[in-house]
């Protein structure tokens, strides 16, 4: 008997922000836990999308092969040639200057193809029409901001265009930046996967918002001064948390608690953020 072949079937977005120094992969899937199988990322070198009856050693194969120098293109050409089951494959790349490739093999299952532009690479398989792949690239190429944000609102264009024809299950985002992650000791900015889900991309959106809650930086400009006034009501919420005694050490013992240590630096100044989550829990 013949092996079943189990089909990635999904849409996906690779792509970097060049001058932020990030790259990403972003895709949404009738599959479990997409985000398993599809984005690989790794920071000046590039980022990978592999999909369809997906080859998962395109993803480490093809980070080596773009950290010794090949284009989007030439990591296309040299994985796909080298796979005797390339016809059903699908796959994306972003290279570390922004070129890129999507290759889709010709027994993918309708609606299946890409679209490529300075910084992306878009593609999908057993999609409702073409209309899901140019919403992906359409919205990347109209868009500005935070390279999470905008893979974001690619997947919910995307959807919102037909996205997969069987329907929704799980979804999955990564981002990348040099040192760019936890305590500056990570390169992984934002790596969030919903596995099994009615509705995988409002789920995500929920994850992410907690994850910059938790994680994300407002500007030094936008923090406030802790005045007399400030240090006397930080004192008296965290009194009735339970965080009593010298204020920095309180403040940074309920911070460090509740999770929201990346966002606290002495207590001179604070982070709206930070203030308003201690306001909501007293």
């Amino acid at each position: 008997m013949a092996k079943p072949v189990v089909v990635v079937a999904t849409y996906s977005i690779a792509a970097c922000d060049l001058e932020a120094g990030q790259w990403g992969v972003a895709t949404q899937s009738k599959f479990l836990a997409v985000g398993s199988v599809v984005p690989w990322a790794e920071p000046r070198v590039g980022a990978i999308a592999t999909q369809a009856y997906a080859n998962p050693r395109y993803g480490s194969e093809g980070l080596a092969l773009l950290r010794e120098g090949l284009t989007a293109e030439q990591v296309v050409d040299r994985l796909t040639s080298a796979d005797e089951g390339r016809d059903h494959r699908q796959l994306g790349v972003v290279d570390e200057e922004g070129r890129s490739a999507s290759f889709t093999g010709e027994e993918c299952l309708d609606w299946a193809g890409g679209r490529t532009g300075p910084c992306y690479a878009a593609q999908g398989n057993i999609l409702v029409s073409a209309a899901t792949v140019d919403a992906l690239a359409e919205r990347f190429e109209g868009s500005s901001g935070a390279l999470a944000d905008r893979l974001l609102d690619c997947l919910d264009a995307a959807q919102a265009a037909g996205g997969d024809r069987r329907g929704q299950q799980s979804a999955a985002i990564l981002v990348v930046e040099k040192d760019g992650g936890y305590a500056k000791l990570s390169d992984v900015v934002v790596e969030l996967r919903v596995e099994d889900h009615e509705r995988p991309l409002e789920e995500l959106r929920r994850l992410y918002r907690l994850h910059e809650a938790l994680f994300g930086e407002t500007p030094r400009e936008e923090w406030l001064t802790v005045d007399e006034s400030l240090a006397d009501e930080l004192r008296a919420r965290l009194a009735k948390l339970g965080y009593e005694g010298d204020l920095e050490d309180a403040f940074n013992r309920w911070a460090g608690n509740v999770n929201l240590e990346e966002r606290v630096d002495g207590v001179a100044e604070i982070d709206p953020v930070v203030l308003e989550e201690l306001r909501e829990l007293s």
